[in-house]
């Protein structure tokens, strides 16, 4: 008998140990980057997830570019990864989309976001959805926005001068949350007896925290904004689909359009994934870009001079000074832009943007195996001090004469490659005419408190809150 169990045991042993070393030394048709692998199953997720408390490079990734190197190989979430911190790799992942990698995100990423959402698909199914959204957010679209963008900057702004202090990111979240969801969905939070919104908000307290999916947790609640999200949406869109517009004018009206096409590849899954994901990616980074950049104001008297002096010139410009904003006066606003390109550079509100190998790759002597996770990692680009002097210094006239319409090696802000974000002009028009009406109406004093906190995914001034007050109001 005590041979028999010594054996078994033994063979355990010996299984244990070749499944320990292949997990701690994976197969290779080449060299893979240095780096750890970290505990069976769970790799580095406990690491990679930690907060972060300063506005540098995130430790989990700065502590191994020291150690390994710009590129290195770990374990996130049971899955092998490549994170890449090297701008030509970046680069070259960005213009290889759909030859070489193609979009990819962790399971509990996707359960997140929806199984179909724009982000997962690929292809034709990607184009096609990409050039719904530019329908919404081209630079046509854009010029009829201006003014409900002013016209709700002015309204929030107004209120806001009405009160003792506000907090920013709240606030702001808000504006923003309202302004969107009436564009995408003629959603009225005024008029509605559902609070779309408060469903977001318990989403995003969990959008990146340890996915374990019981009770309590942060990623449980997560998901649970997320269904009781999707629900509402689901309900608006059958509401519609019941009483349909005469004229196309919002999303919902396009989505509807497109599913009652005969030869259409749109789903109503797919659609209403999609609108998820725009409702969050247009409002909550919009809003903690907006947060900073007042903080960022707050705290550097000279940018904010400049910045006012750019907008003051454009009304004394004007024949009628009360008129409007014009597209004109909005592509004139090039120290605004500068403004707005160095904000969004020390935001790194997208923290990684996640690729998959179709193939072995080479690369700078080491290889990518097919089927591996790739983990691009913007901070640590826009952080590079070989790239960047100084570079946790606010500085906009860093930007002057540099053209970042687009992505760039050291520039990925709104990602890049085909996937380059097809919001982001929209961002730009929000974040634009909200600091014109900001900073030509009105003056503030930033209240103590609002320490700039991060976590592995958003940075943001932690209870800013400011006093607002009318620059011409009766004292």
């Amino acid at each position: 008998m005590f041979p028999a169990i010594f054996c078994i045991a033994a063979i355990l042993v010996i299984n244990i140990t070749h499944w320990l070393y292949k997990w701690w030394n994976p197969d290779c048709n080449g060299v893979l980057p240095p780096g750890s692998m970290g505990w069976p199953l769970l790799g580095e997720t406990l690491h990679f997830f930690a907060p972060n408390t300063s506005s540098d490079i995130p430790p989990f990734v700065k502590e191994r570019i020291h150690r390994y190197g710009p590129i290195f190989k770990t374990s996130l979430v049971g899955r092998p990864v490549i994170v890449s911190t090297d701008a030509d790799l970046n680069y070259f992942i960005f213009q290889q989309e759909g030859q070489l990698f193609e979009s990819w995100y962790p399971s509990t990423f996707v359960e997140i976001f929806g199984r179909q959402n724009v982000g997962s698909l690929h292809g034709f199914m990607y184009k096609y959805l990409k050039n719904m959204v530019l329908n919404l957010f081209g630079p046509e679209s854009l010029k009829k926005m201006l003014p409900d963008v002013e016209q709700a900057s002015n309204i929030y702004l107004k209120r806001w001068s009405s009160q003792t202090m506000t907090e920013m990111k709240e606030s702001t979240s808000k504006m923003i949350f309202d302004l969107t969801a009436k564009k995408l969905i003629s959603y009225d939070v005024e008029k509605s007896s559902d609070n779309l919104r408060k469903n977001f908000k318990a989403f995003i307290k969990g959008l990146i925290s340890f996915p374990l999916n019981i009770p309590g947790t942060a990623y449980h609640k997560c998901l649970q904004g997320r269904k009781k999200a999707m629900k509402m949406l689901k309900s608006m869109l059958q509401e519609r689909r019941e009483r349909p517009r005469k004229f196309q004018s919002d999303f919902f009206d396009y989505v509807l359009e497109e599913l009652q096409r005969q030869d259409t590849i749109l789903t109503e899954s797919i659609g209403l994934d999609l609108m998820f994901v725009l409702l969050f990616a247009s409002h909550e980074t919009t809003s903690l870009a907006l947060t900073l950049a007042m903080k960022f104001l707050s705290d550097h008297p000279l940018v904010l001079k400049e910045l006012t002096e750019e907008h003051e010139a454009i009304i004394k410009k004007r024949e009628i000074p009360d008129s409007g904003l014009t597209w004109n006066e909005y592509k004139s606003m090039k120290f605004t832009f500068q403004f707005i390109n160095e904000t969004v550079r020390l935001a790194n509100i997208v923290p990684g943007i996640f690729r998959k190998a179709l193939k072995d790759i080479k690369f700078k002597g080491h290889t990518i195996p097919a089927g591996w996770a790739v983990m691009v990692c913007p901070p640590a680009v826009h952080l590079n001090p070989a790239k960047y002097s100084n570079p946790l210094d606010f500085n906009p006239w860093r930007w002057e004469g540099v053209d970042t319409n687009g992505a760039s090696r050291n520039f990925m802000a709104f990602g890049g490659g085909m996937r380059f974000c097809v919001g982001t002009d929209f961002t730009k028009v929000q974040m634009a005419i909200f600091l014109h009406c900001l900073v030509t109406k009105y003056k503030w004093q930033a209240i103590k408190g609002g320490d700039i906190v991060r976590t592995p995914g958003l940075q943001f001034p932690n209870g800013f809150h400011i006093s607002l007050s009318e620059k011409n109001a009766q004292k």
